[in-house]
């Protein structure tokens, strides 16, 4: 399950957003302790919105590391207001969450 920490702050008409997820992003191709494959499993796509419209949307895969950083920015947002984060694995596991404009 992925756990997103969002820091997303306003000002002079843009929003500027940094979101660090907590994931392991495993590529399927690293042997655990026992010697077996550690199975595949990695954040697929990434879904931020803002009053309803999708302002970055990333398809990730198992090139990207462990913990993954995304930094974006977006026209519009004022403080108070909210991010909705939307998140796929590629075992079908998905979340949502959201993150306040400061």
């Amino acid at each position: 399950m992925a756990l997103f920490r969002v820091k997303a702050k306003a000002r002079k008409g843009s929003t500027d957003v940094k979101m660090m997820a907590k994931h392991e992003m495993e590529t399927g191709q690293r042997k655990g302790k026992d010697g077996n494959l550690i199975p595949a499993k990695f954040l697929d796509t990434v879904t931020v919105s803002h009053a309803g419209k999708v302002v970055f949307e990333a398809n990730l895969g198992t090139a990207v590391s462990k913990n993954p950083y995304l930094a974006f920015s977006f026209e519009g947002g004022a403080k108070g207001e909210t991010l909705d984060i939307a998140w796929t694995e590629n075992t079908g596991a998905s979340g949502a969450e959201s993150g306040d404009i400061k």
